[in-house]
């Protein structure tokens, strides 16, 4: 038990910059309370006392703002950074070294019995408000983007972005020896990246066409902003 409480800290300083002391991170980590509360609530259901493993997970999500049923299966590392609204159903199944953000549910599709939420493979980053909804698997060492919405199973070494969630191929790959995969900022854009694309193929065309080539007011800029006389703002 002490040596899962000492990597519990342990993956929070790893991947917090706002963790100053360990003592910090014990007192103050709802996040880390959450599953905390959700071994002992588990350790409860597995035993046949599944009433009392129900009360401990109500009593942690009063407490956290974090709502683990007690059936799901939690592997070691995770890590819930800010905690506040997050939901993993009864039959989640998350790996080791998992990374989840505030606002994020790992939710069921079916009202049957059945293996019905999400299984997420190791070193996992879920960012802020995604859904991953039914059976499906997320493979190793992916990332879920802020407020994407799975429905379909992830190959590893993925990135989702959208709605509903476009999965992108890493030209880098991510093992297990790389640091964690936390940086949101380099989400690929789908949609701008398209854009940009069919812009160069209509000019293209043109230039074939007519011979010349006629510059659209819509264009992306330098820095990522779009601008233009298309736009009725």
């Amino acid at each position: 038990m002490l040596a899962g409480v000492r990597q519990d800290v342990a993956s929070v300083r790893q991947r917090d910059p706002a963790a100053h002391s360990n003592l910090e991170i014990l007192l103050c980590y709802p996040g880390l309370h959450a599953v905390w509360g959700h071994r002992l609530s588990h350790w409860l259901w597995t035993r046949h006392l599944k009433l009392p493993g129900r009360a401990v997970s109500a009593l942690v999500c009063t407490f956290t703002g974090v709502d683990i049923h007690p059936a799901a299966t939690i592997g070691p590392g995770l890590f819930i950074d800010h905690a506040t609204g997050v939901v993993i159903g009864e039959t989640a199944e998350i790996g080791a070294d998992v990374t989840i953000y505030q606002g994020v549910t790992l939710g069921g599709t079916s009202l049957e019995a059945v293996k019905r939420h999400p299984t997420v493979g190791d070193r996992v980053t879920i960012g802020a408000g995604a859904k991953l909804l039914g059976a499906i698997t997320i493979g190793h060492d992916s990332r879920i983007g802020a407020n994407a919405v799975v429905v379909h199973d992830v190959p590893p070494n993925s990135i989702v972005v959208g709605v509903p969630g476009q999965v992108i191929a890493r030209s880098r790959p991510h093992t297990a020896a790389s640091p964690p995969d936390l940086n949101e900022t380099l989400l690929p854009d789908l949609i701008g990246v398209s854009l940009s694309v069919l812009h160069r193929r209509v000019d293209e065309l043109e230039r074939v066409v007519t011979g010349h080539v006629t510059v659209s007011n819509l264009h992306q800029s330098a820095t990522g902003v779009w601008s233009g006389e298309d736009f009725s703002i």
